[in-house]
């Protein structure tokens, strides 16, 4: 096999897993399913983060994408350790932070202290993510392989898609605290069951040394990239248009040169020296926590290209489709919840297929078939979306999407890590939930700064066509911009006791429009990087019907 480490062969034993590993299968999918979860629960519940704790559009930003930054910065690394170590030690591990970092979530009064609570459960979930998968990929081969990631995908794709509700309704009900409560009964659970039911299993690689440079190097890199992308709107992607600040150190706004472009460099050098230094540690027969001859596998490369792509296109829509539907059609965060519940029914129904599918057409061939459909959902979407939408139409083309993202999902797993020996699961699962994590990453950051450069045309647009300008109206833009639209939905609810008075429903109507044509274009972005996933899962449906190369 090309591109495997030496003397690293698929298993030849396929006996079947017994009950317990079964079970072990279900409670590694729910802890993942936790963190999954936690991905995507914030984004319906945002708007009254957003109020309650005063947040503008790129905290709101930080909020969700710090979260897949340093997962996508650390999972290399966890990966490296769980197959060191021990993949259930470093899961329980992972469990025990992620659960303290959801405690200080809950408590969090201010937007540094929910992010920073963000950056704890990132850590924590780093070490859950690449242990459970490789764990699953190292205890069921051959004819069993498609059953369990089948099962897999579904609870995933599923978690992905719930998220949203399950927001909306314990923000609704109870307040936006609970969506991180409700991890601390979830996780002793999983934890103790854990204990009883996963079996301990380790890589075989002991080369020596710890390689510290490496995980530096890749959470240096990863991080100013994402950085770059969510700062760039605020910032200015070349000249500067603000000042930055952190921890006392600051950029002026008089700085010959916006810190993004700076930022961008940054990333690129440092990802081209962690590719350098991977290679230089390998060939010295040294420990390094990514074996770049992995990507000597068709199916493990083209697999990361789709997986990359398409996660930046699916966390686009669930970043911004919540502030649309809550700030420009008026939902509240249940309404809203149910109408993004959409997405679950599609989720569920299609996680189902997807093992008698894949059984009959082949695994890539699946997630051929889910990126298509989630594209046509999308571009439904694109057409669809205005200031007075009802919510319902909005859900229909989200059921499409649903589907398309149960058979994705279910199937791109297994299709990525069919060829990788077992020795080299942690190390191949880890590779390929940073680049989701990554994709996942970016995909909040360019539909927020699409949002954001949009908004700033759109808004402006749109109160001129209703007749308001001059230095009123540019403030009310820029509020509305910089609240990520929660402005819209303080006037609403003051109605004509608001600064505008009387007019105050024209500018609220002018204002949804305006916000509503701007998601639009988030909604093409996200739709631009489903299509490279498209593309890239065609690429991989040919590399998996190629023979195998040894």
């Amino acid at each position: 096999m090309t591109g495997a480490p030496p003397g690293s062969t698929l298993p030849a034993n396929t006996s079947a897993p017994t009950r317990r590993d079964w079970i072990g299968l279900a409670v590694l999918s729910v802890g993942l399913g936790l963190i999954v979860l936690d991905g995507t629960i914030v984004g319906v519940a945002l708007p009254a983060i957003i109020s309650d704790l005063s947040l503008d559009l790129t905290d709101a930003q930080w909020v969700n994408s710090l979260y897949a930054v340093v997962l996508a910065a650390l999972l290399l690394s966890t990966g490296r350790l769980a197959d060191r170590w021990g993949r259930k030690r470093m899961f329980l591990f992972g469990l025990t932070v992620f659960v303290a970092g959801s405690l200080l979530a809950a408590a969090s009064g201010s937007a540094g202290t929910l992010i920073a609570a963000r950056a704890v459960q990132a850590v924590g979930a780093a070490f859950i993510m690449p242990s459970t998968l490789s764990t699953v990929n190292a205890v069921f081969r051959g004819r069993y392989r498609a059953a369990a990631f089948g099962v897999w995908g579904a609870v995933i794709s599923g978690a992905a898609a719930v998220g949203p509700l399950a927001g909306g309704a314990l923000t609704q009900w109870a307040s936006w605290h609970w969506i991180f409560l409700v991890n601390l009964p979830l996780g002793l659970v999983v934890a103790i069951a854990a204990i009883f039911t996963v079996s301990e299993s380790k890589g075989g690689d002991d080369r020596p040394g710890a390689d510290v440079d490496g995980a530096m190097l890749s959470m240096i890199g990863f991080g100013a990239l994402v950085f770059a992308v969510i700062e760039g709107p605020d910032l200015g992607w070349w000249t500067p248009k603000g000042e930055l600040k952190v921890f006392g150190w600051r950029w002026p706004e008089q700085a010959p040169i916006s810190i993004v472009p700076v930022a961008f460099a940054v990333a690129a050098s440092a990802l081209v020296l962690f590719v350098v230094w991977e290679r230089h540690r390998r060939n010295n027969g040294r420990s390094a926590i990514l074996d770049l001859r992995l990507f000597g596998l068709p199916t493990f490369s083209w697999g990361n290209v789709t997986a990359a792509a398409v996660a930046v296109g699916e966390f686009g829509i669930i970043f911004a489709l919540p502030l649309y539907l809550v700030n420009a059609l008026g939902l509240d965060v249940m309404q809203a919840g149910l109408v993004l519940a959409a997405m679950a029914i599609g989720a569920f129904v299609s996680g189902a297929m997807a093992r008698h599918l894949a059984a009959r057409l082949g695994a890539p061939a699946v997630v051929l078939l889910g990126l298509g459909l989630e594209v046509a959902g999308v571009l439904i979407l694109v057409v669809v979306i205005g200031s007075s939408t009802s919510g319902w139409i909005i859900a229909l083309p989200l059921i499409l999407y649903g589907l398309g993202l149960g058979l994705a999902s279910a199937q791109l797993t297994g299709t990525v890590l069919r060829d990788v020996p077992v020795d080299d699961s942690g190390q191949a699962s880890a590779t390929q939930s940073t680049v989701r994590q990554v994709g996942s990453a970016l995909g909040t950051a360019f539909a927020g700064a699409a949002l954001s450069v949009a908004l700033a045309t759109t808004l402006p647009t749109a109160l001129d066509h209703a007749g308001f300008s001059g230095p009123a109206a540019d403030q009310v833009a820029a509020a509305t911009r910089e609240s990520a639209g929660t402005t819209i939905t303080m006037l609403r609810a003051e109605g004509v006791h608001s600064p505008l008075g009387d007019r105050t429903d024209a500018a609220v109507g002018a204002l949804s429009e305006g916000f509503a044509d701007a998601t639009r274009w988030s909604m093409v972005v996200a739709v631009a990087f489903l299509a490279l996933g498209f593309l890239g899962a065609a690429r991989l449906r040919r590399a998996a019907a190629a023979p195998a190369r040894t």
